[in-house]
């Protein structure tokens, strides 16, 4: 049902609500406590219709408020809930400020409660060496909506190594079935920050993110646990690695067995840039495709992916300039924005 003047309205994908004032070009404004808040129609569920006005007599005009008088109530809006939303789903979710900009930018953490319980929450962060947590939310976040947690500069990365989240879900006003309270610590990758190809489309998410599940289908994540035998031998063999020359792993990896992924990132190919131009980096960039095209120029049907980044697209205008000249007859285009987010470039080998 679409709103009218004098609907009381809850917005449907963000908190609040209020009275409908006015309509203008599928535009509501609404009223709330003095403020008129700008709505599109289709985002408002109507939670209390107007009263129809009596057409026997003329309602005598109301009075003018007075400076002195109490302030209305703010309007108590019913909770809205879906038919799965007994069944608890969580996301933690970061989202670049200024997506072109990774290195400078803040980002903003979101959680997203996909259910129809109240959550009682805190999201805390602790750095690798440290056992203590620093509590960065603590509140309560409504049934079926998205919350800003708070604003992450580039200097609070490093001190974000793990992320907790602890939770515990009620219903106001009704029973519910007892959902038992969750802590979820989970590792976060912080060097994905600065990868743009990391930051992807999601379904609770307008812009690309990077998005954690905290909470799928009822079951709260867990981190894997690893026995101490299992462990001890980890760290003998990180000790023996530690002792020999380091070398990088093989840059190009099969996601699907039908396409190869190259990350031709400087960070993926070199173990330190000390002391090499932007031309030398670019050389050796260069040298990894032309190494993979040569590898594949005899499987027709072949898919691989190079990974450069969006950057200033130097990296790809020199791709391009060596898949029309050197390997052209091949099929390019941009790869799926849904796998690899920005700045990926798709070749299929062909017969030529």
């Amino acid at each position: 049902m679409a709103a009218k003047i004098g609907d009381i309205v809850r917005y449907l994908n963000s908190t609040g609500g209020g009275r409908v004032v006015r309509i203008q070009d599928n535009i509501a404004y609404v009223d709330e406590d003095g403020f008129e808040t700008p709505v599109l129609l289709r985002e408002c569920v109507v939670v209390t219709p107007a009263q129809a006005a009596p057409t026997t007599s003329k309602a005598a005009p109301a009075p003018a408020p007075s400076k002195y008088s109490a302030p209305e109530a703010p309007v108590k809006l019913p909770d809205i809930e879906t038919a799965d939303g007994d069944i608890i789903n969580m996301a933690l979710g970061f989202e670049p400020q200024d997506i072109k900009s990774l290195s400078r930018t803040n980002f903003d953490a979101y959680i997203v409660n996909d259910s129809n319980y109240y959550l009682y929450l805190t999201f805390l962060t602790r750095p690798n060496e440290k056992s203590e947590w620093t509590a960065r939310f603590a509140d309560v976040v409504e049934p079926n909506m998205q919350v800003l947690l708070c604003e992450i500069t580039p200097e609070d990365l490093p001190d974000m190594d793990r992320v907790a989240v602890q939770y515990v879900a009620f219903k106001r006003g009704k029973e519910f079935s007892l959902v038992p309270p969750a802590s979820v610590e989970l590792k976060l990758d912080t060097t994905k920050f600065a990868r743009l190809h990391c930051f992807r489309p999601h379904t609770y998410f307008e812009n690309p993110a990077i998005v954690l599940d905290i909470v799928c289908d009822g079951t709260p994540a867990r981190q894997q646990k690893v026995d101490a035998p299992t462990l001890e031998k980890a760290m003998q063999a990180k000790a023996r690695a530690d002792r020999r020359p380091v070398h990088k792993a093989p840059v190009a990896s099969m996601k699907r067995p039908d396409i190869i992924e190259v990350d031709l990132h400087a960070s993926e190919l070199l173990d330190s840039t000390a002391g090499l131009s932007n031309a030398e980096i670019l050389n050796l960039q260069i040298d990894k495709f032309s190494e993979v095209m040569d590898a594949n120029l005899r499987h027709p049907g072949q898919k691989i992916v190079f990974i450069h980044g969006k950057g200033e697209g130097v990296l790809r205008q020199a791709l391009m300039k060596e898949l029309k000249h050197r390997y052209k007859g091949h099929d390019v285009q941009d790869a799926s924005f849904r796998e690899y987010g920005f700045g990926a470039t798709q070749v299929t080998i062909r017969k030529v």
